[in-house]
């Protein structure tokens, strides 16, 4: 696959003058909340992680080795970026493309979230940068298909799908819109290449038992159906993806008929993306982010049209010029807070991390469901923290890295989530209190898996048994253990927890990497409370709020 550098001289100056500013942007904005969450992934190299598959983690990584800082967490976002440009450029094909070097810029750079992901670090920074040379591979694979493309091709596959799960979509569909590819040696060859690359992931997953998988399609928790929040608002952010001009954007897909197979793909990967979240939306909140694999697709399908005419090309400049004036003007106020409307989670984390600290007086800090704060106090400080997650939350990586063990037996200053108020408190970046209590002797045993067994679905008042693992090295006191189940509405969101019984153990300490079952009688939930759907095994370790430490099981209501 050729890489030859075709772009006209203004152009990649102008490139190289972008990737200068987005490397003083890197360095002088202060870390979102997701970005500070990747970097602490990036703290222990792992083959996978709870939320997303490696390649974030591995690019923080890698420029984390040269600064320590946010543009080491960014560095490689910054290179990506420019990349995904000049990928775009080498995708469009026009006979006089660098005439309109000046009209496709504008156009490229207009894209809301492609310039964000141009120096941000999430895991979409790389989806689109694999996306783009996936797709110029392919490009280069239906004009000459053999062993060399195939195994780039494999290659790409293999680092979109370490780059986000639903990768997997870009490769269905780009095969959808061409199925004698199912007929090719040279296409089975890069599904291969693609597959044994991927397989140090899939063991991953294995080893963990595929706790990603079941978190994303099974264990995640919704909400009721709202037409605003859902569908409205996947539709708002096919508007947002483009800005002010989403109107000639969507136009120019609807009038756009492929004269080759690259152009089917182009069209298939961009309906079929759009198509399946909009199915999704009536199911769940689509977020914007979702959605920015069509930024490629459409970004080509879009730069060729305008180059031969001249209608589209003046509406996307001129709509393009001021969509980049008023992203200029947001990506200044990401660095200087009071020309930006409102408050970002990129201001003020330096000054309430420092707050925090201040008001820690030495001791270890732990947030309350919260893996957000706990990455970023943990960026800024330099010392370690902690997420408790309780059944009224979500897992995340804290849930299964064994974290916990840093601060094992150490005096920890417990930040609360919700209005309690305590005596103890630090100034968060909106300038609200924060309130938390100490814990001399913190011993928690978050990763405690248990279970009621179930062979119909569970009915409040018989009896069951519950199967409980101890999954550390230790033997653990079962005096120090309260079981409980959490009752969960439709959605797996917890309304309340019950405690339970147990009549007696058969032993005092559950050894390390061993079982227990005992039996206890299953207790209703409150009249008042919303009928439960689900409920899970819930434990409580030495008086620490209820873990989360079952699945979601049915209930008979």
């Amino acid at each position: 696959m050729s890489m030859r550098i075709s772009l006209p001289r203004p152009f990649l100056l102008l490139l190289g003058g972008l990737f200068l500013v987005n490397l003083l942007q890197a360095f002088t904005t202060e870390l979102l909340y997701d970005e500070a969450y990747y970097w602490y992934y990036a703290q222990n190299p792992a083959w996978g992680y709870f939320d997303h598959p490696p390649m974030v983690a591995w690019m923080i990584g890698a420029g984390t080795v040269l600064f320590e800082n946010e543009l080491g967490v960014r560095l490689v976002s910054c290179l990506l970026g420019i990349g995904i440009i000049y990928l775009l450029w080498e995708l469009t094909e026009h006979p006089d493309k660098k005439t309109y070097w000046r009209e496709f810029f504008v156009w490229v750079f207009s894209m809301t979230l492609l310039q964000a992901y141009g120096f941000l670090s999430l895991p979409d920074t790389p989806l689109l940068f694999f996306t783009a040379l996936f797709l110029l591979g392919y490009k280069r694979f239906l004009q000459k298909p053999g062993i060399g493309i195939s195994l780039l091709l494999g290659l790409c596959m293999a680092a979109l799908m370490y780059s986000k799960y639903h990768a997997a979509l870009v490769i269905l569909l780009v095969l959808i819109s061409n199925l004698s590819l199912l007929k090719s040696r040279y296409a089975w060859l890069a599904l291969g290449v693609s597959l044994f690359c991927y397989l140090p992931h899939l063991y991953w997953l294995f080893q963990n038992d595929f706790v990603s998988i079941k978190f994303h399609l099974f264990e995640r928790p919704n909400q009721p159906y709202s037409f605003t929040k859902f569908t409205l608002g996947f539709l708002l952010n096919l508007v947002a993806l483009f800005g002010l001009t989403f109107p000639w954007v969507y136009r120019t897909l609807l009038k756009t008929r492929h004269k080759n197979l690259f152009e089917k793909a182009l069209l298939y990967l961009t309906v079929g993306f759009l198509i399946f979240f909009f199915v999704s939306s009536f199911q769940r909140r689509v977020q914007t982010q979702w959605l920015i694999v069509v930024c490629v697709p459409l970004g080509v399908l879009v730069a060729q049209r305008l180059m031969s005419q001249s209608g589209l090309r003046k509406w996307i400049w001129r709509m393009g010029l001021i969509n980049i004036l008023i992203l200029g003007w947001l990506r200044f106020g990401l660095v200087h807070e009071p020309i930006f409307p409102g408050t970002f989670e990129s201001h003020g984390n330096k000054a309430w991390v420092q707050n925090l600290d201040s008001a820690a007086g030495g001791a270890s800090v732990v947030f309350e469901n919260s893996y957000r704060k706990a990455s970023m106090y943990q960026f800024y400080s330099r010392k370690p923290s902690f997420s408790l997650n309780n059944t009224y939350y979500r897992k995340n990586q804290y849930s299964i890295d064994g974290s916990e063990e840093l601060l094992r037996g150490k005096e920890v200053f417990y930040i609360l989530k919700g209005a309690r108020k305590t005596k103890h408190y630090y100034t968060d970046a909106k300038g609200n209190r924060q309130y938390g209590y100490f814990i001399e002797n913190f011993q928690p045993y978050r990763r405690l898996e248990a279970r009621i067994s179930q062979e119909s679905q569970l009915k409040p008042g018989d009896r069951y048994q519950m199967w409980l693992y101890n999954p550390y090295d230790r033997n653990i006191p079962l005096s120090e253990l309260t079981f409980g189940v959490a009752y969960l509405d439709p959605f797996k969101r917890a309304n309340e927890v019950r405690n339970i019984s147990v009549d007696s153990f058969p032993l005092a300490h559950l050894p390390g990497r061993d079982s227990v079952k005992f039996e206890f009688v299953l207790p209703a939930w409150k009249a008042q409370k919303e009928i439960p759907f689900y409920i899970r095994a819930v434990i409580s370790e030495n008086g620490l709020p209820w873990g989360i430490n079952g699945s979601a099981q049915p209930i008979e209501p």
